[in-house]
């Protein structure tokens, strides 16, 4: 960005500060990562309950990887049908294991990114679900990818940056 003639070119500094600000979330994510594993190891999760509103929590995570979806051309669709989104929850964690859903739909998908989150009421509270078109995984490997490390060793996946920990993380919050 100090070069002079980067200086000089408004549109080139907005690129440049908006692969910084990328690669920033990314570390973020990376240095979140690393901590997950050790949380993972130690069962050691300290809930903070509290009334929180998901659909708050919810545009927090949208706004974490947006950029990183719009940059693949992608789309993050909210569909917030919950009347009353309010619940008993960590938020911290909550916005945590949205943003390891969100990272993979985006990693995962091949072509842009189309995802949607959606929120309702039922009898028991608050549902949240998040769908995308990515490139999913074989029946046969389904049951294992809660576990800690897992990836599917077939497909066009190796090119994805992951430690195989978003979603064992995931189900050991939930």
């Amino acid at each position: 960005i100090v070069n002079p003639r980067v200086l000089e070119d408004p549109e080139r500094i907005r690129h440049f500060t908006g692969i910084i600000k990328k690669e920033n979330q990314r570390m973020n994510h990376q240095v979140e990562t690393i901590l997950q594993i050790a949380r993972l190891d130690r069962r050691d999760f300290e809930f903070r309950f509290a009334a929180a509103d998901l659909h708050e929590i919810i545009d927090k995570a949208v706004s974490t990887i947006s950029l990183q979806v719009e940059s693949r051309k992608g789309t993050i669709v909210t569909e917030k049908h919950a009347a009353n989104p309010v619940v008993t929850t960590d938020a911290e964690h909550s916005l945590h294991v949205l943003n390891n859903l969100l990272d993979n739909a985006n990693k995962y998908s091949e072509g842009p990114p189309q995802i949607t989150i959606r929120t309702r009421n039922s009898d028991r509270g608050v549902w949240i679900s998040v769908s995308d078109q990515g490139i999913g995984m074989g029946k046969q490997v389904q049951h294992r990818i809660f576990e800690k490390f897992f990836r599917e060793t077939s497909g066009n996946i190796h090119n994805v940056k992951g430690f195989g920990l978003g979603l064992s993380y995931v189900k050991a919050v939930m």
